[in-house]
Protein backbone atom coordinates (compact mmCIF):
# COMPACT_ATOMS: atom_id res chain seq x y z
CA UNK A 1 0.00 0.00 0.00
CA UNK A 2 1.13 3.58 -0.57
CA UNK A 3 3.84 4.84 -2.91
CA UNK A 4 7.42 3.92 -2.03
CA UNK A 5 9.27 3.99 -5.36
CA UNK A 6 9.73 6.51 -8.14
CA UNK A 7 8.32 6.24 -11.61
CA UNK A 8 10.46 5.38 -14.63
CA UNK A 9 12.63 8.14 -16.09
CA UNK A 10 13.09 9.87 -12.72
CA UNK A 11 15.16 13.03 -12.86
CA UNK A 12 18.74 12.82 -11.58
CA UNK A 13 18.83 13.95 -7.95
CA UNK A 14 21.54 16.59 -8.30
CA UNK A 15 19.97 18.02 -11.46
CA UNK A 16 16.66 18.21 -9.62
CA UNK A 17 18.28 19.98 -6.67
CA UNK A 18 19.83 22.63 -8.92
CA UNK A 19 16.56 23.13 -10.80
CA UNK A 20 14.64 23.45 -7.53
CA UNK A 21 17.19 25.91 -6.12
CA UNK A 22 16.85 28.19 -9.13
CA UNK A 23 13.05 27.96 -9.19
CA UNK A 24 12.69 28.71 -5.49
CA UNK A 25 14.90 31.78 -5.79
CA UNK A 26 12.72 33.10 -8.61
CA UNK A 27 9.27 32.21 -7.25
CA UNK A 28 9.03 31.79 -3.47
CA UNK A 29 9.12 34.61 -0.88
CA UNK A 30 12.09 34.48 1.50
CA UNK A 31 11.70 34.34 5.26
CA UNK A 32 12.69 37.50 7.08
CA UNK A 33 15.53 37.37 9.58
CA UNK A 34 14.44 35.58 12.75
CA UNK A 35 11.30 34.14 11.14
CA UNK A 36 10.47 30.45 10.82
CA UNK A 37 7.60 28.77 9.05
CA UNK A 38 6.54 27.41 12.43
CA UNK A 39 5.91 30.96 13.66
CA UNK A 40 4.30 32.10 10.41
CA UNK A 41 1.97 29.09 10.54
CA UNK A 42 0.63 30.27 13.89
CA UNK A 43 -0.14 33.70 12.39
CA UNK A 44 -1.85 32.20 9.33
CA UNK A 45 -4.75 30.84 11.39
CA UNK A 46 -7.10 30.09 8.50
CA UNK A 47 -4.36 28.73 6.22
CA UNK A 48 -5.08 31.35 3.56
CA UNK A 49 -1.41 32.13 2.96
CA UNK A 50 -0.56 28.43 2.98
CA UNK A 51 -3.06 27.73 0.21
CA UNK A 52 -1.57 30.57 -1.88
CA UNK A 53 1.97 29.25 -1.43
CA UNK A 54 0.92 25.68 -2.21
CA UNK A 55 -0.70 26.83 -5.45
CA UNK A 56 2.58 28.45 -6.48
CA UNK A 57 4.40 25.17 -5.83
CA UNK A 58 1.72 23.22 -7.70
CA UNK A 59 1.81 25.48 -10.75
CA UNK A 60 5.61 25.32 -10.74
CA UNK A 61 5.67 21.52 -10.68
CA UNK A 62 7.10 21.20 -7.15
CA UNK A 63 4.03 20.01 -5.23
CA UNK A 64 3.32 16.41 -4.27
CA UNK A 65 6.81 15.27 -5.22
CA UNK A 66 6.29 11.68 -4.01
CA UNK A 67 2.67 11.36 -5.16
CA UNK A 68 1.81 9.53 -8.42
CA UNK A 69 1.55 11.66 -11.53
CA UNK A 70 -1.97 10.43 -12.26
CA UNK A 71 -3.17 12.18 -9.10
CA UNK A 72 -1.36 15.48 -9.59
CA UNK A 73 2.01 14.52 -8.11
CA UNK A 74 5.50 14.29 -9.59
CA UNK A 75 6.27 10.57 -9.07
CA UNK A 76 9.67 11.23 -7.48
CA UNK A 77 11.53 9.56 -4.62
CA UNK A 78 11.85 10.40 -0.94
CA UNK A 79 15.43 11.47 -1.68
CA UNK A 80 14.06 14.12 -4.06
CA UNK A 81 11.66 15.32 -1.36
CA UNK A 82 14.47 15.53 1.21
CA UNK A 83 16.63 17.51 -1.22
CA UNK A 84 13.75 19.87 -1.96
CA UNK A 85 13.03 20.37 1.75
CA UNK A 86 16.69 21.25 2.33
CA UNK A 87 16.57 23.84 -0.45
CA UNK A 88 13.37 25.41 0.93
CA UNK A 89 14.93 26.31 4.31
CA UNK A 90 15.22 30.08 3.55
CA UNK A 91 11.71 30.39 2.10
CA UNK A 92 8.10 30.69 3.22
CA UNK A 93 6.48 27.29 2.85
CA UNK A 94 2.90 26.04 3.38
CA UNK A 95 3.91 23.65 6.16
CA UNK A 96 0.44 23.65 7.77
CA UNK A 97 -0.61 21.35 4.90
CA UNK A 98 2.03 18.77 5.81
CA UNK A 99 0.15 17.29 8.77
CA UNK A 100 -2.39 15.88 8.35
CA UNK A 101 -3.38 16.64 4.73
CA UNK A 102 -0.27 15.55 2.81
CA UNK A 103 1.42 13.03 5.07
CA UNK A 104 -1.55 11.27 6.70
CA UNK A 105 -4.85 11.61 4.86
CA UNK A 106 -3.78 11.79 1.23
CA UNK A 107 -1.68 8.59 1.57
CA UNK A 108 -4.58 6.87 3.36
CA UNK A 109 -6.89 7.85 0.51
CA UNK A 110 -4.34 6.44 -1.97
CA UNK A 111 -4.30 3.20 0.02
CA UNK A 112 -8.05 2.67 0.40
CA UNK A 113 -9.97 5.15 -1.73
CA UNK A 114 -11.88 4.24 -4.87
CA UNK A 115 -10.49 5.52 -8.14
CA UNK A 116 -13.26 8.12 -8.22
CA UNK A 117 -12.40 9.30 -4.69
CA UNK A 118 -8.69 9.57 -5.48
CA UNK A 119 -9.24 11.43 -8.74
CA UNK A 120 -11.70 13.82 -7.10
CA UNK A 121 -9.65 14.74 -4.04
CA UNK A 122 -5.91 13.95 -4.14
CA UNK A 123 -5.10 16.54 -6.86
CA UNK A 124 -7.05 19.17 -4.89
CA UNK A 125 -5.08 18.30 -1.74
CA UNK A 126 -1.79 18.64 -3.60
CA UNK A 127 -2.80 21.98 -5.14
CA UNK A 128 -3.90 23.40 -1.78
CA UNK A 129 -7.53 23.65 -2.80
CA UNK A 130 -8.58 21.16 -0.10
CA UNK A 131 -7.32 20.87 3.47
CA UNK A 132 -8.22 17.71 5.39
CA UNK A 133 -8.34 16.63 9.04
CA UNK A 134 -9.11 13.39 10.85
CA UNK A 135 -12.10 12.96 13.16
CA UNK A 136 -10.97 10.08 15.37
CA UNK A 137 -10.70 10.82 19.12
CA UNK A 138 -13.81 11.24 21.25
CA UNK A 139 -14.43 12.96 24.60
CA UNK A 140 -15.45 9.68 26.24
CA UNK A 141 -12.90 7.38 24.63
CA UNK A 142 -9.51 8.20 26.08
CA UNK A 143 -6.71 6.45 24.19
CA UNK A 144 -8.88 3.48 23.17
CA UNK A 145 -9.93 4.57 19.69
CA UNK A 146 -11.89 1.37 19.03
CA UNK A 147 -14.24 2.19 21.93
CA UNK A 148 -15.75 5.12 20.02
CA UNK A 149 -19.50 5.67 20.26
CA UNK A 150 -20.16 8.18 17.46
CA UNK A 151 -22.62 6.25 15.31
CA UNK A 152 -23.50 6.16 11.62
CA UNK A 153 -26.82 4.44 10.96
CA UNK A 154 -27.58 3.14 7.47
CA UNK A 155 -30.70 4.57 5.84
CA UNK A 156 -30.90 3.35 2.24
CA UNK A 157 -28.06 4.92 0.25
CA UNK A 158 -26.89 7.18 3.07
CA UNK A 159 -25.57 6.87 6.62
CA UNK A 160 -26.88 9.24 9.33
CA UNK A 161 -24.06 10.44 11.59
CA UNK A 162 -24.55 11.46 15.23
CA UNK A 163 -22.04 12.01 18.03
CA UNK A 164 -18.94 14.04 18.79
CA UNK A 165 -15.19 14.10 18.03
CA UNK A 166 -12.42 16.08 19.77
CA UNK A 167 -8.75 17.17 19.51
CA UNK A 168 -9.12 17.70 15.77
CA UNK A 169 -6.25 20.08 15.01
CA UNK A 170 -7.25 22.88 12.63
CA UNK A 171 -10.70 21.46 11.82
CA UNK A 172 -12.15 24.97 11.65
CA UNK A 173 -10.04 25.80 8.59
CA UNK A 174 -10.32 22.43 6.82
CA UNK A 175 -12.68 21.37 4.04
CA UNK A 176 -12.97 17.59 4.50
CA UNK A 177 -12.41 15.03 7.23
CA UNK A 178 -11.91 11.30 7.52
CA UNK A 179 -14.33 10.25 10.23
CA UNK A 180 -14.40 6.87 11.96
CA UNK A 181 -17.85 5.90 13.25
CA UNK A 182 -19.62 2.82 14.62
CA UNK A 183 -21.91 1.17 12.09
CA UNK A 184 -22.54 -2.19 13.80
CA UNK A 185 -23.15 -2.20 17.56
CA UNK A 186 -23.53 -6.00 17.66
CA UNK A 187 -20.02 -6.71 16.35
CA UNK A 188 -16.86 -6.68 18.53
CA UNK A 189 -15.57 -3.15 18.87
CA UNK A 190 -12.84 -3.39 16.23
CA UNK A 191 -15.12 -5.01 13.64
CA UNK A 192 -18.13 -2.71 13.66
CA UNK A 193 -16.47 0.52 12.46
CA UNK A 194 -16.54 2.33 9.12
CA UNK A 195 -14.36 5.17 7.80
CA UNK A 196 -16.12 8.01 5.95
CA UNK A 197 -15.08 11.15 4.18
CA UNK A 198 -17.28 14.09 5.13
CA UNK A 199 -17.52 17.70 4.06
CA UNK A 200 -17.01 19.68 7.25
CA UNK A 201 -18.86 22.94 6.70
CA UNK A 202 -22.41 21.76 6.16
CA UNK A 203 -25.69 21.72 8.13
CA UNK A 204 -25.59 19.36 11.10
CA UNK A 205 -21.88 19.82 11.86
CA UNK A 206 -20.88 22.30 14.56
CA UNK A 207 -17.13 22.95 14.96
CA UNK A 208 -16.09 24.54 18.26
CA UNK A 209 -12.53 25.73 18.88
CA UNK A 210 -10.79 24.99 22.19
CA UNK A 211 -8.49 27.58 23.74
CA UNK A 212 -5.23 26.08 25.01
CA UNK A 213 -2.82 27.24 27.70
CA UNK A 214 -0.58 29.01 25.17
CA UNK A 215 -3.50 31.05 23.82
CA UNK A 216 -3.92 29.02 20.63
CA UNK A 217 -7.37 27.90 19.40
CA UNK A 218 -5.95 25.12 17.25
CA UNK A 219 -7.78 22.15 18.79
CA UNK A 220 -11.46 21.63 18.02
CA UNK A 221 -14.47 19.60 19.07
CA UNK A 222 -17.16 18.67 16.55
CA UNK A 223 -20.82 17.80 17.09
CA UNK A 224 -22.81 15.83 14.52
CA UNK A 225 -26.62 16.04 14.37
CA UNK A 226 -28.22 13.79 11.73
CA UNK A 227 -25.51 14.41 9.13
CA UNK A 228 -26.27 12.49 5.93
CA UNK A 229 -23.24 10.77 4.35
CA UNK A 230 -23.69 9.20 0.88
CA UNK A 231 -22.65 5.55 0.72
CA UNK A 232 -20.12 6.44 -2.01
CA UNK A 233 -18.21 8.42 0.63
CA UNK A 234 -17.28 5.27 2.55
CA UNK A 235 -13.49 4.77 2.49
CA UNK A 236 -12.60 1.10 2.31
CA UNK A 237 -15.26 -1.44 3.27
CA UNK A 238 -18.32 -1.00 5.48
CA UNK A 239 -17.61 -2.36 8.99
CA UNK A 240 -13.89 -2.68 8.16
CA UNK A 241 -12.96 0.84 9.16
CA UNK A 242 -10.40 -0.40 11.68
CA UNK A 243 -8.21 -1.60 8.82
CA UNK A 244 -8.32 1.90 7.30
CA UNK A 245 -7.78 3.56 10.68
CA UNK A 246 -4.78 1.33 11.40
CA UNK A 247 -3.14 2.39 8.16
CA UNK A 248 -4.02 6.04 8.86
CA UNK A 249 -2.32 5.74 12.25
CA UNK A 250 0.73 4.20 10.55
CA UNK A 251 0.97 7.27 8.33
CA UNK A 252 0.41 9.53 11.35
CA UNK A 253 3.22 7.94 13.35
CA UNK A 254 5.49 8.20 10.33
CA UNK A 255 4.60 11.86 9.85
CA UNK A 256 4.88 12.93 13.49
CA UNK A 257 8.16 11.04 13.75
CA UNK A 258 9.53 12.88 10.70
CA UNK A 259 9.81 9.83 8.43
CA UNK A 260 6.99 10.46 5.95
CA UNK A 261 8.05 10.89 2.31
CA UNK A 262 5.19 13.34 1.88
CA UNK A 263 6.47 16.07 4.26
CA UNK A 264 7.44 19.17 2.30
CA UNK A 265 9.42 22.04 3.77
CA UNK A 266 10.75 22.58 7.28
CA UNK A 267 8.59 24.42 9.79
CA UNK A 268 11.54 25.40 11.96
CA UNK A 269 9.61 24.10 14.95
CA UNK A 270 10.62 21.67 17.66
CA UNK A 271 9.26 18.74 15.67
CA UNK A 272 11.82 19.14 12.89
CA UNK A 273 15.07 17.31 13.51
CA UNK A 274 17.71 20.04 13.44
CA UNK A 275 15.33 22.86 12.59
CA UNK A 276 15.53 24.50 16.02
CA UNK A 277 19.33 24.53 16.25
CA UNK A 278 19.83 28.06 14.96
CA UNK A 279 17.06 29.21 17.30
CA UNK A 280 19.03 27.91 20.28
CA UNK A 281 22.21 29.64 19.14
CA UNK A 282 20.32 32.87 18.57
CA UNK A 283 18.65 32.46 21.96
CA UNK A 284 22.02 31.97 23.67
CA UNK A 285 23.33 35.14 22.07
CA UNK A 286 20.21 37.13 22.91
CA UNK A 287 20.43 35.96 26.51
CA UNK A 288 24.10 36.95 26.76
CA UNK A 289 25.10 33.35 27.44
CA UNK A 290 26.75 32.31 24.18
CA UNK A 291 30.09 31.71 25.92
CA UNK A 292 28.64 29.93 28.96
CA UNK A 293 30.09 26.37 29.01
CA UNK A 294 26.77 24.93 30.19
CA UNK A 295 24.88 26.59 27.34
CA UNK A 296 27.45 25.39 24.80
CA UNK A 297 26.96 21.88 26.15
CA UNK A 298 23.17 22.17 25.85
CA UNK A 299 23.32 23.38 22.25
CA UNK A 300 25.69 20.53 21.42
CA UNK A 301 23.32 18.05 23.06
CA UNK A 302 20.46 19.36 20.94
CA UNK A 303 22.58 18.96 17.82
CA UNK A 304 23.55 15.37 18.70
CA UNK A 305 19.95 14.45 19.46
CA UNK A 306 18.87 15.81 16.09
CA UNK A 307 21.54 13.85 14.24
CA UNK A 308 20.51 10.65 16.01
CA UNK A 309 16.87 11.31 15.11
CA UNK A 310 17.65 11.88 11.45
CA UNK A 311 19.72 8.69 11.27
CA UNK A 312 17.02 6.72 13.05
CA UNK A 313 14.42 7.85 10.53
CA UNK A 314 16.58 6.67 7.64
CA UNK A 315 17.36 3.34 9.26
CA UNK A 316 13.79 2.52 10.30
CA UNK A 317 12.32 3.64 6.96
CA UNK A 318 14.79 1.46 5.06
CA UNK A 319 14.08 -1.49 7.36
CA UNK A 320 10.30 -1.18 6.87
CA UNK A 321 10.61 -0.83 3.10
CA UNK A 322 12.93 -3.86 2.88
CA UNK A 323 10.74 -5.99 5.15
CA UNK A 324 13.31 -6.22 7.93
CA UNK A 325 10.85 -4.41 10.23
CA UNK A 326 7.05 -4.59 10.18
CA UNK A 327 5.04 -1.42 9.50
CA UNK A 328 4.48 -0.70 13.22
CA UNK A 329 8.25 -0.17 13.45
CA UNK A 330 7.43 3.45 12.60
CA UNK A 331 6.64 3.83 16.30
CA UNK A 332 10.40 3.73 16.95
CA UNK A 333 11.16 7.07 15.35
CA UNK A 334 7.79 8.46 16.44
CA UNK A 335 8.73 7.74 20.08
CA UNK A 336 12.19 9.19 19.62
CA UNK A 337 10.83 12.35 17.99
CA UNK A 338 8.49 12.91 20.94
CA UNK A 339 11.16 12.47 23.60
CA UNK A 340 13.58 14.63 21.61
CA UNK A 341 10.94 17.33 21.22
CA UNK A 342 10.41 17.40 24.98
CA UNK A 343 14.14 17.58 25.60
CA UNK A 344 14.51 20.43 23.08
CA UNK A 345 11.83 22.38 24.96
CA UNK A 346 13.67 21.77 28.26
CA UNK A 347 16.97 22.91 26.74
CA UNK A 348 15.42 26.08 25.31
CA UNK A 349 13.83 26.92 28.66
CA UNK A 350 17.12 26.44 30.52
CA UNK A 351 18.99 28.68 28.08
CA UNK A 352 16.27 31.35 28.19
CA UNK A 353 16.24 31.41 31.99
CA UNK A 354 14.01 33.97 33.67
CA UNK A 355 13.41 35.66 30.32
CA UNK A 356 11.04 32.82 29.45
CA UNK A 357 8.64 33.88 32.19
CA UNK A 358 8.51 37.66 31.55
CA UNK A 359 9.01 39.12 28.10
CA UNK A 360 8.06 41.72 25.53
CA UNK A 361 6.45 40.97 22.19
CA UNK A 362 8.99 39.62 19.73
CA UNK A 363 11.37 38.47 22.46
CA UNK A 364 12.85 35.05 21.63
CA UNK A 365 13.19 33.98 25.27
CA UNK A 366 9.51 34.68 25.83
CA UNK A 367 8.61 32.73 22.71
CA UNK A 368 10.44 29.72 24.12
CA UNK A 369 8.45 30.10 27.33
CA UNK A 370 5.18 29.99 25.40
CA UNK A 371 6.39 26.97 23.42
CA UNK A 372 7.21 25.21 26.69
CA UNK A 373 3.53 25.39 27.64
CA UNK A 374 2.79 22.91 24.86
CA UNK A 375 5.82 20.72 25.60
CA UNK A 376 3.71 17.59 26.06
CA UNK A 377 1.88 17.92 22.75
CA UNK A 378 4.68 16.11 20.93
CA UNK A 379 4.05 13.10 23.19
CA UNK A 380 0.38 12.88 22.19
CA UNK A 381 0.17 13.43 18.42
CA UNK A 382 -0.04 10.08 16.66
CA UNK A 383 -0.75 8.35 19.98
CA UNK A 384 0.85 8.83 23.37
CA UNK A 385 4.36 7.63 24.19
CA UNK A 386 2.85 4.85 26.26
CA UNK A 387 0.88 3.67 23.24
CA UNK A 388 4.04 3.71 21.10
CA UNK A 389 5.85 1.56 23.67
CA UNK A 390 2.95 -0.93 23.63
CA UNK A 391 3.06 -1.06 19.83
CA UNK A 392 6.83 -1.62 19.81
CA UNK A 393 6.64 -4.34 22.46
CA UNK A 394 3.68 -6.22 20.97
CA UNK A 395 3.94 -5.70 17.22
CA UNK A 396 7.68 -5.30 16.71
CA UNK A 397 9.22 -7.38 19.51
CA UNK A 398 6.38 -9.93 19.63
CA UNK A 399 5.74 -9.67 23.36
CA UNK A 400 2.35 -10.88 24.70
CA UNK A 401 -0.57 -8.48 24.45
CA UNK A 402 -2.23 -7.18 27.59
CA UNK A 403 -5.43 -8.92 28.68
CA UNK A 404 -8.58 -7.24 27.33
CA UNK A 405 -11.91 -8.15 28.93
CA UNK A 406 -13.87 -6.85 25.94
CA UNK A 407 -11.95 -8.82 23.30
CA UNK A 408 -14.35 -10.48 20.80
CA UNK A 409 -17.43 -9.40 22.79
CA UNK A 410 -20.26 -7.60 20.93
CA UNK A 411 -19.87 -3.89 21.56
CA UNK A 412 -23.44 -3.50 22.84
CA UNK A 413 -22.54 -5.89 25.68
CA UNK A 414 -19.47 -3.89 26.73
CA UNK A 415 -19.73 -1.23 29.42
CA UNK A 416 -18.63 2.12 28.03
CA UNK A 417 -18.93 5.81 28.77
CA UNK A 418 -22.03 7.74 27.80
CA UNK A 419 -21.98 10.31 25.04
CA UNK A 420 -21.11 13.78 26.41
CA UNK A 421 -23.69 16.53 26.25
CA UNK A 422 -23.15 19.62 24.15
CA UNK A 423 -21.86 22.65 26.11
CA UNK A 424 -24.25 25.58 26.29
Amino acid sequence: MGIETAEEGTEDLEAFRLRARAWLADNMPRLKEGQTNHHLMALDEMGTRARELQRILFDGGFAGLCFPKEYGGQGLTRAHQIAFTQETAPYEMPVVLNIPTFSILAPTLLDFGTEEQKQAHVPKMISGEEMWVQFLSEPSGGSDLASLITRATRDGDVFILNGSKIWSSGAFRCDYAMCLARTDWHAPKHRGLTMFMIKIHQPGIDVQQIKMSNGSNEFCQEFFDDVAIPIEDVIGEINDGWTVASRLLFHERDAVGGGSPYLSGSSGGRGDHGAGRSDLIELARASGRASDPRVIQLVAEARVNDLVGAQLIGRVTHAINSGALPGPGGSLHRLYAATNSERQADIALEIAGAGAAVWEDGDLAGLKGVEFLQRQSGSLGGGSNEMQRNIISERVLGMPREFAADKDRPFDEVLHNASPSRPT
